[in-house]
């Protein structure tokens, strides 16, 4: 045990990252099971959870928690005096319980049970952080703020995204940096050892954001709100936002060249830009995992852009914030989003260099596999980790010739 753990702590390495992933995707149960860390382990956190409910194959559950001070003395959630000390992430105990009164609702009652529990838990909105880097954003010369939605059994998503477009780097002057948005994995799946595999990612590698509620399709909403009051608390500075999924390609020069372009017209303050769905209505199929009843929600959905991947200024990121407080919840993400840009009269920009479908929705075609297209482009969604890195790879070749392309 003593071994391990000292192992863990050294100096980051390339070693121990190829051995982490190696571990992780192969022996990773194995290894928890023997390590048998202690609850005291110097992380500056220690959490004490119990399972709430779970509702059908969708499970929509919230866990009730505490974050106490670290064994060091830290303060709840890990989060460093030295970062904005006049605020900090106030969420700390929640025993959030149903709202009973909406059970006597006539609407609630025709509702499709699948959605009783989001309904009659939707006013739980912020959560216990169980790891925070404040520190992220006290350099006040960071660009750009790379927010990637996972989940823990995701890590060789998180891998090659570190290795491709989300490494923290400075491009042409500008800092990148890179956070991925993470809850709890829901019961059954082995979760004390999940949950320590994450502690270890995030020792080595600091970029990390988890709070304490289970990764479901329902919570994306979660995700969305938490990390917005997150950065409205922690990054005054951050100027813009990309703001996607772990399995997307992003070329990020492009990015950049896109985010000077908006400067240089003097049209970043109220940016938010992405593949634009306009005249989308809710899907009433109920095998679609988009499937909304009417009972929820029977009119025409804003537009909004699709939640693989779109850019926004930080100055429109904390508009947003104090709007969405204003708002209900609502269980898929993009929409609830492109609900607070209405509410703000705020009209996410089409870019046809967003491609949250693909590039072509024919699966088949070729070029969803030609990195002409890949480099022209600023974001492709979707790839697997292993397509992502041999693609990466291919567009940064310099042997690579591309003819003059004039539409697609």
């Amino acid at each position: 045990m003593r071994v391990i753990d000292v192992f863990f702590r050294r100096k980051r390495g390339s070693f121990l990252k190829t051995l982490l992933s190696l571990t992780l995707i192969c022996a990773s149960f194995l290894m928890i099971h023997k390590l048998k860390v202690s609850e005291k382990d110097g992380l500056g956190f220690k959490h004490v959870r119990s399972f709430g409910w779970c509702s059908g194959s969708d499970c929509f559950p919230f866990r009730s928690g505490d974050v106490k001070p670290g064994v060091d003395g830290s303060n709840p959630a890990g989060l460093r005096a030295d970062v904005r000390a006049n605020q900090s992430w106030d969420a700390q105990v929640l025993n959030c319980t149903e709202d009973a009164s909406v059970r006597s609702k006539d609407w609630f009652r025709r509702l499709d049970p699948r959605f009783h529990q989001f309904v009659l838990h939707r006013h739980c909105r912020y959560f216990p952080m169980l790891i925070n880097h404040p520190e992220k954003c006290a350099d006040t010369d960071a660009h750009l703020l790379m927010v990637i939605k996972s989940v823990i059994e995701q890590h060789d998503r998180r891998e090659a995204v570190r290795k491709t477009w989300g490494e923290e780097r400075t491009v042409n002057g500008k800092k990148i940096k890179t956070l991925f948005l993470l809850g709890t994995p829901a019961p059954g799946k082995d979760t004390k050892n999940l949950q320590k595999l994450i502690e270890y990612e995030d020792r080595i590698y600091g970029d990390i954001l988890q709070w304490d509620f289970m990764d479901t399709f329902f919570n994306l909403t979660l995700k969305e709100v938490n990390f917005l009051k997150w950065f409205d608390i922690f990054c005054p500075g951050i100027q813009f936002i990309f703001k996607g999924d772990d399995d997307v390609f992003v070329n990020t020069e492009n990015l950049l060249d896109f985010i000077d372009f908006k400067v240089e017209q003097r049209k970043e303050a109220g940016l938010f830009v992405g593949d634009t769905i306009t005249k989308a209505i809710p899907i009433r199929n109920r095998q679609s995992k988009y499937y909304i009843p009417k009972e929820l929600y029977d009119k025409p959905y804003p537009p909004y852009a699709g939640g693989g991947g779109f850019l926004m200024s930080g100055l429109l990121a904390r508009r947003l914030f104090l709007v969405s407080e204003e708002l209900e919840l609502y269980p898929i993400d993009d929409v609830f989003l492109g609900m607070c840009l209405k509410k703000l009269q705020v009209y996410p920009e089409m870019h046809p260099g967003f491609r949250t479908f693909g590039i072509t929705r024919r699966r088949v075609s070729p070029m969803n596999n030609d990195p002409c297209f890949y480099k022209s482009l600023l974001v492709v969604h979707k790839l697997t980790a292993h397509e992502l890195l041999k693609m990466w790879s291919v567009v940064h070749d310099a042997d690579l010739v591309c003819a003059q392309r004039t539409s697609m």
